[in-house]
């Protein structure tokens, strides 16, 4: 199966999508939700938390079958250079809480769409496919 753009931006849309939607700095997540409505949760808050537990156990199980915890401290520190880098050009300032929020949230979407897309690139590049290991 080839790696096209489009299922490059798909991986992104969705991994996006599911940080958002668990939590973000606008009020309107499921983060929210659920504190809003922490004495009457509903059929539809668990249903909802399901949903995101799943799509969060998707990406990271993906995520670190591609990248695995090296790949990913390499990642988070890029991730966290670049944040620096942001604050250093004065583009972000570290007072504004929400601000960094959004920007580590964007950068979370971007290595969970790279860990979805890694065994792709990898493939490749190199030519070595990534397996799950199966035990007898």
């Amino acid at each position: 199966m080839r790696l096209t753009s489009s299922g490059i931006a798909l991986r992104f849309l969705f991994s996006i999508l599911l940080v958002l939607l668990s939590y973000n700095p606008s009020g309107y997540s499921y983060f929210h939700w659920v504190y809003q409505n922490l004495h009457t949760i509903t059929p539809y808050i668990a249903i909802a938390g399901l949903v995101l537990i799943i799509g969060w156990a998707i990406y990271i199980k993906a995520t670190l079958n591609s990248l695995g915890i090296a790949g990913i401290l390499l990642a988070s520190a890029l991730f966290g250079c670049l944040i620096w880098l942001f604050i250093y050009w004065k583009i972000l300032d570290v007072h504004n809480t929400s601000a960094v929020a959004w920007v580590v949230e964007i950068l979370l979407a971007i290595l969970l769409a790279i860990g979805m897309c890694w065994s792709h690139i990898s493939l490749r590049w190199s030519g070595q496919v990534d397996v799950d290991e199966i035990e007898n």
